[in-house]
């Protein structure tokens, strides 16, 4: 027993290094691809090989951030213009995903709800983004309602086709058995359906929060008083990259906050979920 023992925390402490050196060599894998990118692009502009009038320079991507949060923008202070974008593409973000997980899961539940809206969901998909866009700031103003519509429009289609098939991939077998159980369709939504789609419905919202995020700063370019969209468009007609970039390295970095906080999310949902292997090589 004390030999079993052993051998048992020596494979424990084995495995612990093995991560350890994997995670080491992951962060100098990524740190080493920043750095060869960002002095590239650095060298290349001091040298003229790119043209930092067009393409910008880390540099002066730098000095641009430093600018945007000492100085402030000509339309408030960074933080302002940050928070009402955030605001936009947060409220689309619920309203989309709220809107796609019901009627992706009604209309996957439903096989003559989806005959019928089908042809509408796929025409609605097809329309070009911009337009849409154009169509809401002329419809609705210069204020923040149009943003929000535009991202949770973008949001709904990448959720709700997830909520859709993924209801579509729930065993027959095991909702005939709940049915002969006496469940209701309440209970076989509650029980049954959604808990075998959630996993589709999650990994969507990765996607989605990006959508989001698009459709706030696509709104703010095209019409709005606030917004790092309305910098990013104000910079491009003074013909400023660094700016635009240093907008980009902003709206990124909160991206990046939001996306660990949703895998978090999915943590916590899916804890009934068996590891899978992406999750347990995951750093």
């Amino acid at each position: 027993m004390p030999v079993i023992h052993s051998d048992a925390n020596q494979l424990q402490i084995n495995a612990r290094k093995a991560r350890t050196r994997r995670t080491v060599w992951v962060w100098t894998g990524r740190i080493a691809f920043a750095v060869i990118v960002i002095g590239g692009w650095e060298i290349a502009a001091r040298t003229k090989v790119l043209d930092p009038f067009f393409y910008g320079q880390p540099s002066g991507i730098w000095d641009a951030l430093v600018t945007l949060f000492t100085k402030g923008t000509a339309f408030g202070s960074i933080w302002e213009q940050l928070w009402v974008t955030i605001q936009e593409a947060l409220w689309g973000f619920v309203a989309g995903t709220i809107a796609g997980v019901i009627i992706g899961i009604l209309l996957g539940s439903n096989r003559y709800l989806s005959d019928v809206f089908s042809p509408y969901i796929k025409i609605a998909n097809s329309i070009p983004r911009i337009v849409l866009g154009a169509i809401f700031i002329v419809a609705f103003g210069l204020g923040i309602f149009p943003k929000i519509l535009l991202a949770a429009v973008l949001v709904f289609f990448a959720v709700f086709f997830n909520a859709y098939q993924g209801v579509r991939e729930v065993d027959q077998n095991l909702v005939a058995n709940v049915k002969v159980l006496g469940a209701g369709p309440l209970q076989v939504a509650r029980h049954v359906t959604i808990p075998s789609a959630m996993t589709w419905i999650i990994a969507s919202l990765h996607t989605a929060f990006g959508f989001a995020i698009i459709g706030a700063l696509v709104a703010e370019v095209l019409g709005a008083q606030k917004g790092i969209g309305l910098i990013i468009s104000q910079a491009q007609g003074r013909f400023d990259p660094d700016t635009v970039f240093a907008c980009m390295v902003i709206m990124a970095v909160f991206t990046l906050a939001a996306e660990y906080l949703i895998s978090l999310l999915e943590r916590g949902l899916l804890r009934w979920r068996p590891p899978v292997r992406s999750d347990a090589q995951s750093i």
